[in-house]
């Protein structure tokens, strides 16, 4: 039953299960969107909810809550990326009604209290560990105390009131679950789940203009800077082809490949490799329907169909003859859909398997209901003192459930397991049995509730009503690789927005044929030309410094116009036809000091996806520590690029891969003492890769 508005652990409704609200699911977000405190647990979050009622696009919402829910980099949000080590300073912390000086190294605190700064006092909610001892009478009274704090990285937060009961509520159920895990070991003693959530919250990207935080960024003049020396490197190449070849875009080779043969076929095939992503569509609705089991099939058959399908992307590459231009875009393409592909049935199958699972549970319910307790203690295994009790004191919910089943040992026999057989056997149950059985199992359905329920807002969204054509396909063009049930979203489009984008990205793409025609299509010509007249390889290694500085500046451009047509233009251009809110597509990779940074922070949604579908994965499924994990991650993204690479210059060499394996060294080195902060010295290194790895890897694979 429910007292005072809120769910009863292990309370729950038999009647309305399948259109139950979930007891314990709403307790952790709102809206379907998680306001970080680092623990997994979810609170509410009063912008987010004023946000989605709101009936303005994107843009107008944000800025209606505020300035400071519109940085681009998502400082304000966390995610289970357990393998970052990324610790963010207390911004605010609640202490007894005494309170306490902070002091630190790298931070400068001056303490005031909540009545002097005022309710309106901008702060990021955070507990401190020597915080988690208060006990529950010490909380009831307490007092919000803004520790103003001094750092050299601006972190935005929420305004909150320190007499709000709901902060009390978060800042109590945060401080318990810190006593749980440090009890039990603390997080080196849980083993992450498959599908670790990921948080998706509206934001823009970092370089959009309307991004608040962007446009008045004291480096907005160099971003300015940047586009008026491109323009103006433009006007000089094009003068220069005009001198020299009476045509401003000179030989123009590069686009006359482009579109010389095969640009409407590849259009074809592109479309007809996106339409036959619905097979993992209509295999999750077989499993839907029980003519296949995932745990057992499914996810082999799913497997199998992937394999299939980006055999025959690359197939399609290598029997059409496609020049590179076309190879790219096709294969990177079907990498893309490949990636969703696996995001969307392996969520699925795995919320299928709880599907069923809950449905069993539902039915031993039932079975229970029919069970005439003894008298006397019941011999009947399992006793109650063998069961274990400890998680029923939580609100049941997708955290505690996982937690709970991760912490469980392989050896020790499942409680459900064997409380369902024991109901089962029709062997006499004693009525503490009876009633320690049914909380328990109540306490399942809630939990398992919660998790097919996911990110969905609603009852409605929970799986399997959004196993649809629709929702599929839909999910399809989202600018995500992960998938969720729902994402949150804007209410209109900006059609002049859209269109901004659309032409930055042709300028984009104009620009970088200009660069390559004027300054990388001479020296490729050049080594061919080498190749073909027989040159000796030692001789043509000879030329291997000249080639390499020739490329490096004009590589270097190509590789910033690179990130930026795809990150900030093409991704937000979809973000904004389909209503997608979270523009977090990149962080500030530019200031990365290390090579597992860049990783996380140069392409988020590769990074999310190979997080949740890689790391995770491979740390739940194939018991492997993070370390192992986290090499496994790295080795499957370099054989995928050096894949890419095969289909361009159609010969194996993996000097790709072997660059991308040294980053791992690279990254021990960075936290050594030598190097440990020292972000200068680590920035100039990561710098030198950028600008040496792609003119050196082109290169090799021209000369040898």
């Amino acid at each position: 039953m429910a007292q005072n508005g809120k769910p009863r652990p292990g309370d729950h409704d038999l009647a309305g299960v399948e259109a139950t609200d979930y007891a314990g699911a709403g307790a952790g977000s709102t809206n379907g969107i998680a306001n970080g405190n680092g623990n997994g647990n979810t609170s509410a979050s009063p912008y987010l909810a004023t946000a989605f009622a709101s009936p303005h696009s994107l843009r107008d919402a944000l800025r209606a809550n505020g300035k400071t829910e519109l940085d681009g980099n998502g400082s304000g949000t966390t995610s289970e990326e357990d393998y970052d080590d990324i610790a963010s300073p207390p911004i605010a912390v609640l202490v007894p009604r005494k309170p306490a000086s902070t002091t630190s190294s790298s931070t400068t605190t001056s303490t005031t209290s909540s009545n002097a700064s005022g309710p309106s006092r901008r702060h990021l909610l955070r507990s401190e560990t020597s915080s988690s001892t208060l006990s529950a009478d010490e909380l009831s009274p307490l007092k919000l105390t803004t520790v103003a704090t001094t750092t050299k990285r601006k972190t935005n937060g929420i305004v909150i009131s320190p007499n709000d009961a709901a902060v009390h509520d978060v800042v109590r159920r945060s401080l318990q679950h810190a006593r749980d895990s440090s009890s039990q070991g603390g997080r080196a003693g849980v083993r992450r789940g498959k599908f670790s959530d990921l948080v998706f919250t509206r934001k823009f990207s970092t370089f959009d203009r309307q991004n608040l935080d962007a446009a008045n960024s004291p480096f907005h003049g160099f971003f300015t800077l940047f586009w008026m020396g491109m323009f103006l490197f433009m006007v000089k190449i094009a003068a220069d082809n005009w001198k020299k070849h009476g045509s401003p875009l000179g030989t123009n080779e590069i686009m006359k490949t482009m579109f010389r043969r095969d640009v409407l076929v590849m259009l074809a095939a592109d479309g007809v490799m996106c339409g036959i992503t619905g097979v993992s569509w209509l295999l999750q609705r077989a499993i839907r329907a029980g003519y296949v089991d995932w745990d057992r099939t499914g996810w082999i058959l799913q497997n199998i169909w992937q394999t299939i399908f980006f055999a025959g992307v690359v197939g399609i590459t290598l029997l059409r003859d496609w020049p590179w231009t076309h190879t790219v875009f096709f294969v990177m393409h079907g990498m893309v859909m490949l990636m969703k592909q696996h995001s969307y049935a392996f969520y699925n199958g795995y919320l299928s398997s709880a599907y069923k699972k809950r449905a069993h549970l539902l039915s031993t319910l039932k079975q229970l209901e029919h069970v005439d307790p003894v008298r006397s203690p019941s011999q009947t295994e399992p006793p109650v003192s063998a069961i274990s009790t400890d998680h029923l004191a939580h609100i049941p919910s997708a955290h505690e459930y996982k937690e709970r089943r991760q912490s469980i040992s392989h050896e020790k026999d499942d409680d459900i397991s064997r409380i369902a057989a024991a109901i089962s056997s029709g062997e006499p149950l004693d009525e503490e049995q009876v009633q320690v059985f049914e909380r328990i199992l109540k306490w399942e359905v809630d939990a398992l509730s919660s998790e097919l329920r996911g990110k969905a807002t609603t009852a409605d969204g929970a799986y399997p009503n959004k196993l649809t054509y629709l929702n599929h396909y839909e999910f399809i063009v989202l600018p995500t690789l992960v998938y969720e049930l729902e994402y949150p979203r804007s209410n209109s489009i900006n059609w002049y927005y859209a269109a901004e984008k659309m032409a930055a990205c042709f300028g984009v793409i104009f620009v970088m044929i200009m660069i390559s025609q004027a300054f990388i299509y001479p020296v490729v010509v050049e080594t061919v030309r080498l190749k073909e007249a027989g040159v000796p390889l030692a001789e043509r290694f000879q030329q291997f410094p000249w080639m390499m500085s020739d490329l490096i500046f004009p590589f270097m451009m190509e590789y910033l116009l690179v990130w930026y047509l795809i990150w900030e233009t093409i991704l937000n251009f979809l973000a904004e036809l389909t209503y997608f809110a979270d523009r977090s597509f990149y962080d500030a990779w530019w200031n990365c000091v290390s090579w597992d940074q860049f990783a996380r922070d140069w392409n988020r949604p590769v990074h999310n996806f190979l997080l949740r579908h890689v790391y995770h994965s491979s740390i739940s499924a194939m018991k492997l520590n993070k370390h192992t994990a986290t090499l496994v991650t790295f080795f499957l993204s370099a054989c995928v690029h050096e894949l890419v690479m095969w289909c361009i210059f159609k010969k194996l060499r993996g000097y790709l891969l072997v660059l991308q394996m040294c980053q791992l060294p690279l990254v021990r080195l960075s936290r050594t003492k030598w190097l440990r902060n020292k972000q200068t010295l680590g920035n100039m290194i990561f710098w030198l890769g950028i600008f040496t790895g792609p003119s050196m890897l082109c290169s090799l694979y021209l000369i040898l």
